[in-house]
């Protein structure tokens, strides 16, 4: 799994997070697993167990996003995954623009792991769901603490307000697997 260190935005310092990593791999040739770690997460607010399936909104609370382009292409995906279990995917045709609906083979598989300090997300999706490889990624989180403290974590931020659609964002990149 590759990990990545996650960068809060300077205008939305955390209350008692210190850190926040954030990996991506292959689980096998079905599945895409992502794994979020939070340090300092006593104060973390988790949406409650809410079932597998479609969610709206989900970025107002705490929620691990992943963000998929193929190089030279205007077009994005998103992917909200929440605590609660549910998710959101959705087809960008270009910056914000052309907002639609990801069909998804599959639901995706969401697990919140809790500790006094340190906690856990980890999250699979259906490889089949997702565009064909190589990607520009971005990985990112919203973090609610109690108090409703939110802060804006990213693998890097563009200059003014927290945007995870901006391209600067799109920070790492995920090849194609070898042809042998």
């Amino acid at each position: 799994m590759e990990t990545y260190e996650l960068s809060c935005h300077p205008d939305t310092p955390p209350l008692a997070v210190r850190a926040i990593k954030a990996g991506i791999g292959r689980a096998d040739a079905n599945w895409l697993t992502l794994r979020w770690r939070i340090e300092g997460s006593g104060s973390l607010v988790v949406p409650p167990l809410a079932g597998k399936g479609r969610g709206h909104d989900l970025w107002q609370t705490t929620c691990f996003e992943l963000f998929l382009k193929t190089p030279d292409s205007a077009s994005y995906v998103e992917l909200n995954l929440s605590p609660s279990e549910r998710w959101a995917a959705y087809d960008f045709d270009a910056y914000r623009d052309g907002m639609h609906p990801r069909a998804m083979p599959r639901d995706p598989v969401c697990t919140m792991r809790r500790g006094k300090d340190l906690s856990f997300f980890e999250a699979a999706l259906p490889i089949a769901g997702l565009p064909s490889l190589p990607w520009q990624l971005g990985l990112t989180a919203v973090i609610e603490e109690e108090g409703g403290r939110k802060s804006y974590w990213a693998l890097a931020h563009a200059p003014g307000k927290p945007d995870f659609h901006a391209p600067t964002c799109f920070a790492a990149t995920l090849p194609a697997p070898n042809a042998s």
